[in-house]
């Protein structure tokens, strides 16, 4: 922002003068009446000389008169231009200025921290947009998929620190013998993927040989890096987005089965029977989680930064240890690729709606939703409010946070549905926002009564003046809608302090509070932790009635 204001000054308006917009105006006013009294004066002396003219009396003084106050007259109105004109130039500077900002933060999300390669979000991103380019301009594109082989043996004989060390190097690889259109992603641990525009599957081999190659040499480091990996190909093999991951998947891990430090191009005989059957056992298993109702509520409380008053709490799903998942993504993306989104997210919501019967009345639930259940056929807000209603959860008390873990498809189906829920009583929250495309991208389609910034964006600004501005700017906009604000991911005192030094009254985080099995927590002394303390620190009092204004007013 200091960047800003020297910018402002550089264009001719002090930035003293930003904070008085009421004395602009009243210049601005002081103008506009003189102009309009010395334009009446001026058609009175026209309407005199013509008089005069007609009589056939002398008019010299008057014409004199004229002549002078239509020179007055154009002085004041460029006056009048000059005063309105001035301020759009700093105004301009200014929203360059945080659309750079915006664009550096938003870059800064989407990139691995510690290879510096695009991460996972960048690469669904990434992948939708290449895709769209093949069905607009058939534009062919590979992807490239490569795992680290025996990276847990480094860990061990090194430790993380070499494990880390290795990554990084793999980065560095990657970058020196991709082209300049290739964009490369760490989508996992020890799992990465480049993906190759205007490429076949055999330019993509060539590719993924020389890389190979160059990972296997040890001229220019102290161990090789061996790697399998896999190809698939857009329209080669499919331009769908969930079959061409999976197909490359596929592809590396045959080369896994058979020897490792290879790769190869996914093969229909050969891997086809292999994919279908892992997709036949996840989605029997996806069943089972269903009908066996295998997924354990946490209760993540969400805090009034200001007085430490928890104001409701975050419902999340966690598999149970029987299903073989070990975290909800896995197993969620597991369900997308068997394409049993909808039912899982259905089992989910129940199971949370139900371990929330024991919340203090006051206090309000969130509860996830991805657009893909809310656009399903079977889907209705009435079979939402049956559930509610079933373990007596008032709606009013409910948010609905909309999840992007795929692409919305039908837009004037999931408006309509966003609609009959805010009838019935819910609240819509936008959730991730600020993370790559996908909550802004929303944020441009719906109006929401809760704006949640994404944990990426919230801890890059304690570090970082353009996402610092961003999380302001997020901040101004949901203030004009009338959202309230959530900051997600607080993890430390200085990203607690930024917040609250932006006026950002509730957050959620490992600062804060852990996901709990109940949602049961009294209130939390914010100043120790402001300072440098941790939630572990202190003895939690009871939880306290809040008052109704609280639900009333928004307690977010």
């Amino acid at each position: 922002m200091q960047q800003a204001e020297a910018a402002i000054e550089q264009h001719g308006l002090p930035a003293d003068q930003m904070n008085e917009p009421r004395l602009d105006r009243l210049r601005l006013r002081l103008v506009l009446a003189t102009l309009a009294i010395l334009q009446i004066v001026l058609a009175l002396l026209v309407f005199k000389v013509v008089l005069d003219a007609r009589l056939g009396t002398s008019a010299l003084g008057i014409t004199v008169a004229m002549v002078f106050l239509t020179g007055v007259t154009f002085m004041l109105s460029a006056r009048l231009v000059r005063q309105a004109v001035r301020p759009s130039r700093p105004l301009a500077v200014i929203s360059t200025h945080v659309a750079s900002s915006v664009e550096e933060a938003q870059a800064d999300t989407l990139r691995d921290s510690l290879t510096h390669l695009g991460n996972h979000r960048a690469f669904q991103e990434e992948l939708d947009r290449e895709l769209e380019w093949y069905s607009r301009y058939n534009v062919p594109v590979s992807l490239l998929l490569l795992d680290v082989d025996d990276l847990k043996l480094v860990n061990a004989s090194s430790g993380h620190a070499g494990g880390d060390e290795q990554l990084r190097e793999m980065g560095r690889l990657i970058g020196t013998v991709t082209r300049y259109a290739d964009r490369a992603f760490r989508i996992g641990g020890d799992e990465f993927a480049i993906l190759m525009p205007h490429t076949d599957s055999e330019g993509a081999m060539q590719i993924g040989r020389r890389l190979l190659d160059q990972a296997m040499a040890t001229r220019a480091r102290a161990r090789p890096i061996p790697f399998s990996g896999g190809i698939a190909s857009c329209p080669e093999h499919s331009s769908n987005r969930t079959q061409l991951y999976a197909q490359a998947e596929a592809a590396m891990f045959w080369c896994k089965r058979h020897g490792r430090g290879a790769v190869d191009v996914f093969n229909p005989l050969r891997d086809q029977a292999a994919s279908v059957e892992a997709t036949n056992e996840v989605s029997t298993q996806i069943a089972r989680i269903v009908n066996e109702h295998l997924v354990t509520p946490v209760y993540q409380p969400i805090v009034d930064l200001t007085t430490g008053r928890v104001i409701g709490f975050e419902g999340l799903s966690r598999p149970a240890p029987e299903t073989g998942f070990t975290d909800p993504g896995t197993m969620f993306t597991a369900a997308e690729a068997a394409g049993r989104t909808v039912e899982l997210d259905m089992a989910c919501l129940q199971a949370v709606i139900a371990g929330a019967r024991e919340m203090p009345a006051h206090q309000l639930l969130t509860i996830n939703i991805s657009p893909r259940t809310i656009e399903a056929p079977h889907f209705s807000t009435d079979a939402l409010l049956s559930i509610l209603n079933r373990y007596a959860i008032d709606p009013g008390r409910v948010v609905v946070e909309l999840t992007e873990r795929e692409k919305v498809e039908d837009i004037p189906r999931l408006q309509s549905t966003l609609n009959a829920m805010k009838r019935a009583g819910l609240r819509i929250a936008a959730d991730d926002v600020g993370a790559g495309n996908a909550g802004l991208r929303l944020l441009s389609q719906f109006r929401f009564d809760i704006v949640k910034i994404d944990l990426s964006l919230v801890q890059d600004g304690a570090e970082h003046d353009t996402s610092r501005a961003v999380l302001r700017s997020l901040r101004d906009l949901a203030g004009r809608w009338g959202a309230s604000v959530i900051a997600e991911g607080l993890e430390t005192a200085s990203q607690l302090r930024t917040v609250r030094d932006l006026a950002m009254t509730a957050g959620q985080g490992y600062l804060l509070a852990r996901p709990m099995p109940r949602p049961i927590l009294g209130d939390i002394d914010m100043e120790p932790l402001a300072m440098g303390g941790s939630i572990l620190d202190r003895r939690l009092p009871q939880p306290r009635q809040a008052p109704e204004a609280i639900r009333t007013q928004g307690a977010y």
